[in-house]
C-alpha cells in the first residue's frame, strides 16, 4: 500500500548498525508500507517489542483511531498513527513522537536496506528498481545509497 507521508532514516540501530525507518505522516510525498491484518493484541505485541517493553499488555488505541495519533513516550516507534484504512478496517503504525525535520538523519546499514527493501518486494506490488529508487531517495539514505548500489544489494547480496 501507499501512505501519505515520508519514509526517513534516523538515531541508531544497536541491532542493524545504522539508521532506523520512521514513519513522518505530515511529510510531502508517498510511503510504499505493507499491510498485515492482525489483531489489536498482536499489534500491541508487535509495538512493545519494538518499543523495548514487555510484550503481552494491551494497548490502548482510542486515541490513535479517534485523533490519527496517540503518544505513548518520548522515544522512537512510542507514537501510534493511523494512517487511514483499508477495506473499513484502520491501519496503525507506530513512528518517533519527532518529525522528520526534526532530528539528524543517519544513513542505514546495507542490512537493513536489503531487509526493508525485501519486505517491499515482497509485496509484489513494486519491482526492484522502483523499491531501490523509493529506499535510495529517503532522507537519511539519499547521498549515501543509490538506486543501482541498492538493486545490486537486492538481486546479488552485495552493494558495488
Amino acid at each position: 500500500m501507499e501512505l501519505n507521508g515520508a519514509m526517513y532514516f534516523a538515531t541508531e540501530s544497536p541491532v542493524w548498525g545504522g539508521g532506523r525507518a520512521f514513519y513522518d505522516p505530515h511529510a510531502i510525498g508517498r510511503v510504499l508500507a505493507r499491510a498485515h491484518l492482525v489483531t489489536a493484541q498482536q499489534f500491541a505485541d508487535i509495538a512493545a517489542q519494538e518499543m523495548y517493553r514487555e510484550p503481552g499488555t494491551d494497548l490502548d488505541l482510542v486515541d490513535a483511531l479517534a485523533r490519527g495519533r496517540a503518544v505513548l513516550g518520548e522515544g522512537r516507534y512510542e507514537t501510534l498513527v493511523c494512517a487511514g484504512q483499508i477495506d473499513g478496517l484502520p491501519v496503525l503504525t507506530f513512528t518517533a513522537p519527532w518529525g522528520m525535520d526534526d532530528v539528524p538523519w543517519v544513513s542505514p546499514s546495507a542490512a537493513y536496506v536489503r531487509f526493508l527493501a525485501s519486505g517491499l518486494l515482497s509485496a509484489s506490488a513494486w519491482d526492484v528498481e522502483a523499491v531501490a529508487s523509493y529506499v535510495a531517495a529517503c532522507p537519511g539514505a539519499a547521498g549515501y545509497w543509490s538506486t543501482e548500489t541498492i538493486t545490486d544489494l537486492l538481486l546479488d547480496g552485495t552493494p558495488t
